[in-house]
């Protein structure tokens, strides 16, 4: 599962080893790239490459419990501060003192948490369709239509079964999570088995689940506190989501003290996927904003 150009890089976690891509410039200031569920690194294929042609060094890496990356039996190691001290982690390996952040659901719940705990590490930050964890809280607690959205979250508590349907039938469910809520074409027939390929790695299933798990079990008073985040952050969002409502982006909004908001009007939550120039373009215009 690699591409031509991107090295293949390890670097030390508390869970154990936390295995990345890697690309351009070895001097060039980080950029770490954070997927989603059910993803892995390769969800940033389109846009590793403009960052590297702008001089960056991009890691994207395979968070603890997906594809290469160490899996952790314990369901209280996939809680955010752990998650968070993984992106430390990355930081303290690539010997710097700050990086930039760039997540994608799951990643930008990650991502919204770092820059909490850990402000000073982080350079700017750019969010893509997840919600700061205060804001998230709120609407899975007071809108129904969000509890209607997020209906999975609450499946994913039982025990066993969700992998089980997950893995079924070569990954079914998994697929169609990806292509029944995305544009078509999106993903194409080679991604897909990316996908069941990373899927396919021993223990992913459940670690990967465990994400959803420990955020109901574990979360703290300080994950939950709708905290002013004061790193530089766009946000980008895609308007068509089908698991997260609109209001949320600026909700989120409202809690940067140094912050914006740019809409896709006609992209999904999977807007990377579906427009990813546009998305490589505002990305790169707020990275480069001095």
């Amino acid at each position: 599962m690699g591409e031509p150009g991107f090295e293949r890089v390890t670097f030390s976690s508390s869970a154990g080893p936390l295995v990345a891509r890697a690309a351009g410039p070895r001097e060039g200031e980080a950029v770490l790239l954070l997927h989603g569920f059910p993803e892995f690194w390769y969800a940033w294929r389109k846009q590793i490459p403009a960052l590297v042609d702008a001089g960056y060094r991009v890691i994207a890496l395979d968070q603890r419990g997906y594809n290469e990356s160490a899996k952790p039996e314990r369901q209280r190691d996939y809680a955010l501060a752990e998650l968070a001290a993984d992106c430390v982690a990355v930081a303290d390996g690539l010997q710097r003192e700050k990086i930039h952040l760039v997540g994608h659901d799951w990643g930008g719940i990650v991502a919204w948490d770092v820059a909490v705990r850990h402000p000073e590490r982080l350079g700017k930050m750019v969010i893509l369709n997840a919600p700061h964890p205060a804001v998230a809280r709120k609407y899975l607690t007071t809108s129904l239509r969000q509890v209607l959205r997020s209906w999975y979250i609450f499946f994913f508590q039982l025990p066993g079964l969700p992998e089980k349907l997950f893995t079924a039938d070569h990954f079914a469910a998994g697929i169609r999570s990806l292509t029944m809520t995305s544009k078509p074409g999106a993903f194409t027939a080679e991604d897909l088995e990316q996908y069941r390929a990373a899927w396919a790695q021993p223990g992913a299933p459940r670690a990967m689940i465990n994400w959803y798990r420990a955020l109901a079990r574990y979360s703290t008073r300080t994950d939950l506190v709708e905290h002013q985040v004061q790193v530089p952050t766009r946000i980008l969002w895609g308007v068509g989501d089908g698991f997260l409502l609109r209001e949320q982006a600026k909700d989120s909004l409202r809690l940067c003290t140094d912050g914006d908001l740019v809409e896709f009007p006609d992209a999904t939550h999977w807007l990377h996927h579906e427009q990813p120039e546009r998305v490589n373009a505002a990305l790169l215009e707020h990275l480069q904003k001095r």
